[in-house]
């Protein structure tokens, strides 16, 4: 259970090599988080990151996780949930993509909104009933600014992030009144190795700043949090501009 101060004791990401989840991670784990199971395909990236955690004075657990096999999502995180009960689950994978190649490249293209978008449809409803059937429990969703209106340079991810934001917000109209808390996380550019080389975008932040918002919208139970929280209003207006109008800006 979390604590009096909102704090989860159990936490299981999603996506357990993602800079801004281990940042939150480690947020979490120097306040009262014990418990952190950190999914994701073995690789020795996932090996250091419980590793890390367990030097911090956490039990960090891994577990082999594919958002692209939605076929044995049933099977792999019912075994982390019957381990006993988690107190926040942080859907944290996903990929950028190329937009450029993969507007060449379908394929490539479908990989991203898989990946993005239907395996985390599998996943969250998965962990929702979970955490409903515990009565208890926050789900965490990394969306993006990108999904709040498709621009020409990364329509691709920003549709992805799009579904995937519409979802969540479903999700937890669906779940309101059960005690179970969805709340979904609007980053703007971060600073990490997905966006490395590419062009900085204006109010770029980074996977730090991103933990303290979860930890703080946690503590708040907020519903939407947008980082850095500017983004609110230049996005609201954003997504009034006219199309034709829109096609023009720099962005």
């Amino acid at each position: 259970m979390k604590d009096a101060f909102g704090t989860p004791q159990s936490l299981l990401i999603l996506g357990g090599t993602s800079e801004i989840a281990l940042a939150t991670a480690r947020r979490l784990v120097t306040r009262r988080t014990r418990t952190v199971w950190l999914a994701g395909r073995p690789s020795p990236a996932l090996d250091s990151a419980a590793a890390e955690l367990r030097r911090m004075g956490a039990d960090a657990r891994t577990v082999s996780f594919d958002a692209l096999d939605s076929e044995a999502h049933e099977e792999v995180l019912g075994k982390v949930f019957a381990e006993g009960d988690i107190d926040m689950v942080l859907m944290a994978f996903g990929i950028l993509g190329d937009q450029a190649h993969d507007e060449g490249e379908p394929l490539s293209a479908v990989r991203v909104a898989q990946t993005n978008y239907t395996g985390a449809v599998s996943a969250g409803l998965i962990c929702a009933r979970a955490l409903q059937a515990q009565g208890h429990g926050s789900l965490v969703v990394l969306s993006s600014v990108a999904g709040e209106r498709a621009r020409r340079a990364n329509f691709i991810y920003g549709s992805s992030k799009a579904g995937l934001d519409a979802f969540a917000q479903g999700l937890g109209d669906a779940l309101h009144g059960t005690g179970v808390h969805v709340m979904v996380v609007r980053p703007g550019f971060v600073r990490s190795k997905m966006t490395a080389g590419l062009d900085e975008a204006p109010m770029a932040t980074t996977p730090e700043a991103v933990a303290l918002a979860i930890e703080t919208g946690l503590r708040r139970r907020s519903e939407t949090v947008w980082v850095p929280g500017a983004l609110r209003v230049i996005m609201s207006a954003l997504r009034h501009v006219p199309r034709p109008v829109f096609r023009r800006l720099p962005v």
